[in-house]
């Protein structure tokens, strides 16, 4: 149970309550980073939104928690709809309810104010993926883009964002995994990578000779090759944010007259769509994209149309090399 005092909610009169620790508390059942830090800035809102509605304060500025009932959440869903999306009201309101479940849990609470609240029902889209055709001109994109001489620096960048493009598609990894790589988790031997997770889960996906080869002529560096390095270094030698790569795939794109909006995950839905259209099992995609539910997998079925291979040109499928 809660006992101690911490900048934040007021839990009754004893207890301060900060909320970085809800979300330091699902990290350590297995969350990704990137979800405590949606979890803490959602968690922030419904403080704000708080505080600026007429709650109760106490003299250090704090709000009784304790005091938010089912009324106060079903205003701040009235709040949200104002200037948010479905999708990130449904994710807020998925926050809530877990953070009210937790204090419960805690025995801060008695009961969950959230429980009963209806989250707005989300349109399900269609992932964006791209033709085979597409794909061959972004994967060549950085030779044709760095035609000209240029230096040792800009050599290395073609090379690595070549073997982003190429381990991309070849393995439909997650940015946040690409980017989270490092030396020991590659083995271009065996031609595969093991990759951490959602929910901190590891797996080990194959990847194909194209990619292989791009990362090998990267790897030649001495800085890619030190044991627990990060794979994608920047200019500085740090590791590369998930941010700068969605940057290289928009400018690849352009370069390959692909107009349409392209982001890492464009081509990860690729990866599954071509692998559909080719004949693999959705149980061997499910495990390669490292997904908990098939029905989360089954998303490509439909963008598969049925026979798209009959259209293909049978050279294009080489590229899959799976």
């Amino acid at each position: 149970m809660i006992d101690a005092k911490m900048e934040g909610f007021t839990i009754g009169r004893k207890a301060w309550f900060h909320s970085s620790i809800y979300p330091l508390s699902i990290y350590r059942e297995n969350a990704s980073p990137h979800t405590c830090r949606c979890y803490g800035k959602d968690l922030q809102e419904f403080e704000d939104f708080l505080k600026s509605s007429g709650m109760p304060l106490t003299p250090m500025g704090g709000v009784e928690i304790e005091k938010v009932d089912r009324l106060v959440i079903r205003k701040y869903l009235s709040f949200l709809h104002r200037k948010n999306k479905k999708s990130s009201i449904a994710r807020k309101i998925s926050t809530l309810r877990s953070f009210f479940k937790y204090l419960v849990r805690e025995q801060v609470i008695p009961s969950n104010p959230a429980k009963s609240i209806s989250t707005p029902k989300v349109e399900k889209t269609l992932p964006t993926t791209l033709t085979v055709d597409e794909t061959f001109r972004l994967m060549e994109s950085p030779q044709r883009v760095s035609k000209k001489p240029s230096s040792e620096g800009s050599r290395l960048k073609r090379l690595r964002d070549q073997a982003i493009l190429e381990l991309l598609y070849s393995s439909g990894l997650r940015v946040s995994e690409l980017v989270g790589l490092n030396s020991n988790q590659l083995d271009l031997e065996l031609g595969i990578v093991r990759v951490m997770g959602k929910g901190r889960k590891e797996r080990i996906v194959p990847v194909g000779m194209k990619a292989i080869e791009s990362l090998k002529a990267y790897m030649k560096s001495e800085e890619c090759r030190r044991e627990m390095n990060p794979i994608f270094i920047n200019a500085s030698g740090g590791r590369l944010t998930a941010r700068s790569v969605g940057r290289l795939i928009k400018k690849y794109s352009r370069h390959s007259g692909i107009f349409r909006k392209v982001s890492p995950h464009s081509l990860r839905h690729t990866f599954a769509t071509h692998l559909l259209d080719a004949g693999a099992d959705i149980r061997e995609i499910q495990e390669m994209l490292g997904h908990s539910s098939l029905s989360t997998t089954q998303r490509y079925t439909h963008v598969s149309m049925g026979k798209l291979m009959e259209v293909y040109d049978k050279a294009h499928l080489a590229v899959l090399e799976m």
